[in-house]
């Protein structure tokens, strides 16, 4: 086996990866595919054919070289280059998920594209003058394509190869382990109430200090904030500061909340983490630097135990076995003028929280699209379409177009499905039942809302 020169294969990865052996069951079930739609054929092409069943030893063998030794050694040279030829004569597109794995490490453009090329080869498409990465991601989003065997195990070596402290994280679960990619930055695992900590992550803030409006002189009124209400208590949390922090535990109108905000999907949601059935203590909600389809992955600092953000379930560790499920409190997207107009009593977070930063993902580095892999999305509203989005007491998750919505209300007319309602507050919108009570909705983009919520029913007017 050769040896790249001064170890140079481990400056193409951010860390070697953790000496894991891939082992590779004898068995694998096959997997009843649902038929690809109409719309994904049109923007992605056909899938490939997909086999079921074991890989053959030597196939096992030469995936163990790609994707483990390689990492364990630092070694880059001819026996990885036969493990490719091998891949590559499979032809079992399922390895692509590994390919596309390793693909988010490699900072080598070489190896980059060679990885591209053969997980392109795997798929039969094409990917040329295109992002390697994302456009493999995609595709096999799009197409379900199934995870090989015991992709798991395989992956965990990859993924805390890099960041030892996703070795928590990365464990069975409710959780679809193929959707999940790497955001650019590590784990939030800072104790709770550090929020002045140093961190190489995006940092939560945890018991913000906050003033009143009148002390707030440092927002304009046409600053985005989100607006929360609980037990007649109001504040504000700036988009600027929620743009760096992403999460925020804190406690207002008497209860305990996890606040989580994705740039990426436009989204702020409010969960009490409070009175919470089967957790014997609060959940201290972190930023842990992954993200499945663009969409920010949350996790609970005391179990290590992982949420699905948009729906405020646990899907791994203690919290996933104890079936917590967190209740949420509505979020108001709107201004900060019409906000403070509407509720003059609000508190607001300081400006010291935003560290000096004012982003505006949302106009600027987001503005054309999801810039991680979504796969495909439901076709009946454009990608970034802003939506209202709540559950019914059916348990039927509904959206409500926003801007058609607003001109609704604004013209006198309801809005609702089964037992929602909207109700206009403070320049954004809110969903309430018939006697009035908070139905815990919040604002998001269409693409992020419609793939956690696969079916759901849409408000046309």
């Amino acid at each position: 086996m050769a040896t790249a020169p001064g170890s140079a294969f481990r400056s193409t990865l951010l860390a070697s990866a953790a000496a894991l052996a891939l082992l590779w069951p004898g068995l694998a079930q096959a997997q009843d595919k649902t038929p690809v739609s109409d719309h994904v054929i049109a923007e992605f092409g056909a899938p490939p054919p997909i086999p079921t069943g074991p890989l053959s030893e030597s196939l096992a063998f030469a995936v163990e070289q790609v994707f483990v030794v390689s990492m364990q050694d630092g070694t880059w040279g001819r026996d990885q280059r036969l493990a490719l030829d091998e891949i590559a004569a499979a032809k079992d597109p399922r390895l692509a998920w590994l390919l596309a794995d390793m693909m988010r490490f490699v900072s080598d453009q070489g190896l980059h594209f060679e990885l591209g090329a053969l997980a392109a080869e795997l798929l039969g498409a094409d990917f040329d003058g295109q992002d390697h990465w994302g456009a493999v991601t995609d595709h096999l989003i799009a197409w379900d394509v199934p995870a090989p065997p015991d992709y798991l195990r395989a992956k965990r070596a990859i993924f805390t190869g890099v960041v030892p402290g996703w070795d928590k994280i990365f464990v069975e679960g409710d959780i679809d382990w193929r959707h999940v990619s790497w955001g650019g930055v590590l784990i939030d695992d800072r104790p709770y109430d550090k929020t002045d900590a140093l961190c190489n992550c995006i940092p939560a803030a945890d018991n913000p200090e906050v003033s009143t409006a009148q002390e707030a002189d440092w927002l304009d009124d046409d600053d985005i904030v989100f607006g929360v209400e609980v037990n007649g208590e109001y504040r504000a949390y700036p988009r600027q500061i929620m743009e760096v922090r992403e999460m925020v535990n804190d406690t207002l109108g008497g209860r305990d909340l996890g606040i989580p905000y994705c740039t990426l999907c436009g989204a702020a949601q409010a969960y009490f983490t409070d009175d919470v059935p089967g957790a014997e203590q609060r959940p201290v909600l972190r930023t842990s630097g992954l993200l499945i389809r663009s969409n920010k992955v949350m996790y609970d600092l005391e179990t290590s135990s992982v949420f699905d953000t948009f729906l405020g379930k646990a899907v791994t560790g203690p919290l996933a076995e104890k079936g917590v499920q967190l209740k949420q409190a509505s979020v108001v997207t709107t201004d900060w003028g019409t906000w403070k107009e509407a509720h003059p009593e609000t508190t607001v977070l300081v400006e010291a929280l935003a560290l000096g930063r004012n982003y505006d993902f949302r106009n600027g580095r987001d503005a054309s699209g999801p810039i991680f892999p979504v796969g495909d999305v439901d076709p009946r509203l454009p990608v970034q379409e802003d939506i209202i989005g709540v559950i019914t007491a059916s348990g039927a998750p509904v959206a409500f177009q926003r801007s058609k919505a607003f001109l609704a209300l604004q013209a006198g007319n309801e809005v609702g499905f089964e037992n929602v309602r909207l109700r206009l507050d403070a320049g954004g919108i809110r969903a309430v039942s018939a006697d009035g009570a908070d139905l815990g909705s919040h604002q998001a983009f269409w693409f992020a809302w419609s793939q956690f919520h696969p079916g759901t029913a849409l408000w046309n007017g």
